[in-house]
């Protein structure tokens, strides 16, 4: 079981900020109360038990304090009278939480070293302190950095490059000649680097494009379980630094997304389209392809966007659900809109004859 004291955790929050200038907190963390208070694991309000550390990161749920039952709490200044326990007060109660993540994951340390399944070219370049697991394959001239993971069944395709200190899930595939940045976290059946949906037509069938292109990530980028990535077809498919990118997502060939863009489940973005920075894309979007996407745009859920956008802010498509009998009144009317306009139409032609008729009077 892991624990910490309140001042072993705030010394490490303390640690992350000055490590880390753009997630720097605007305020050092401070301990109030019992320094020496133990802490064996994180967890919400609701479900806290008194050897916990929980965090309070929206004032409206302040009434809940009242009643956790967690030993200690993240908190803000603002917020601190509300809770009788010891406390670490800090700007921004979310982020730390975040960070101590990563002290309070059981599963984050691996063996290092090279399992006896693992089948690596001779030709390969291996960093230090990896760790790589069973029946992974790694091809010809294939590097990987110092600190890597690769969990089990990975396929590292020839001339492919891994940075340093990334984690490759189980069975992902990452195809020929692909660039990894560092500390990039690729989860479960991902794929990187397959074949774009290139064809030429002719008459009557469709005719292979060869994808001559790659696949180059940036540095702290993190892929969901089964996303996939298509390579180029003669420029390279980009993902910046600091992208992330949920479950079961896909980009198309020839795809840019621009740096810190964060892109919700089961998103799919046609090829060519270019992606912003800082942009927020929510759950089964719909992306046309050829595309320009601005900075700091928003998508909500469910959204087609067909046209480039040009101008940052949040944009929307589709309806809101509704009660199954509105929908369909709102359907049958959707069918006739045709029909409204054009007796609308007639309407506006009928109304001007009208005001014709008495202007002559």
């Amino acid at each position: 079981m892991i624990s910490l004291t309140l001042k072993e955790v705030a010394q490490y929050l303390n640690k992350q900020s000055a490590g880390r200038s753009s997630d720097s907190q605007s305020e050092p963390a401070i301990v109030s109360g019992d320094p020496d208070f133990v802490i064996t694991g994180l967890a919400s309000l609701a479900n806290a038990e008194p050897s916990h550390l929980s965090f309070l990161a929206n004032s409206q749920y302040r009434m809940q304090l009242q009643t956790t039952s967690a030993g200690a709490m993240l908190i803000t200044h603002a917020d601190r009278d509300s809770f009788k326990g010891s406390a670490i007060v800090i700007a921004d109660p979310y982020l730390a939480f975040a960070q101590l993540t990563y002290l309070f994951d059981p599963f984050a340390e691996v063996d290092r070293g090279i399992h006896s399944t693992a089948v690596i070219s001779d030709r390969a370049v291996i960093g230090k302190n990896v760790s790589i697991g069973a029946f992974v394959v790694i091809e010809d001239d294939v590097t990987v950095g110092d600190d890597t993971v690769l969990i089990s069944s990975v396929h590292i395709g020839r001339g492919s490059i891994l940075g340093t200190n990334c984690w490759i899930g189980h069975g992902v595939t990452i195809h020929h000649g692909c660039r990894l940045g560092d500390r990039v976290r690729i989860h479960a059946g991902a794929v990187i680097g397959a074949e774009g949906f290139g064809f030429a037509p002719s008459k009557d069938r469709w005719h292979r494009i060869v994808q001559l292109g790659r696949v180059i990530i940036g540095d702290d980028v993190r892929i969901g379980a089964n996303t996939t990535v298509d390579r180029g077809a003669l420029d390279d498919t980009t993902i910046a630094e600091g992208v992330i990118i949920d479950n079961q997502v896909q980009v198309a060939h020839n795809v840019h997304i621009g740096a810190h863009t964060a892109i919700a489940a089961s998103t799919a973005i046609a090829g060519s389209t270019r992606i912003g920075k800082h942009c927020i894309i929510g759950g089964l979007v719909g992306i046309a392809g050829h595309l320009e996407i601005i900075d700091r745009v928003q998508i909500t859920a469910m959204s087609m966007i067909t046209r480039s956008i040009r101008e940052s802010g949040s944009y929307s498509s589709g309806s809101a659900f509704e009660k199954t009998t509105d929908w369909r009144k709102s359907a049958v009317r959707v069918r006739h809109l045709g029909e409204t306009a054009a007796q609308i139409k007639e309407l506006q032609l009928a109304l001007k004859r009208l005001e014709l008729q008495l202007g002559n009077q």
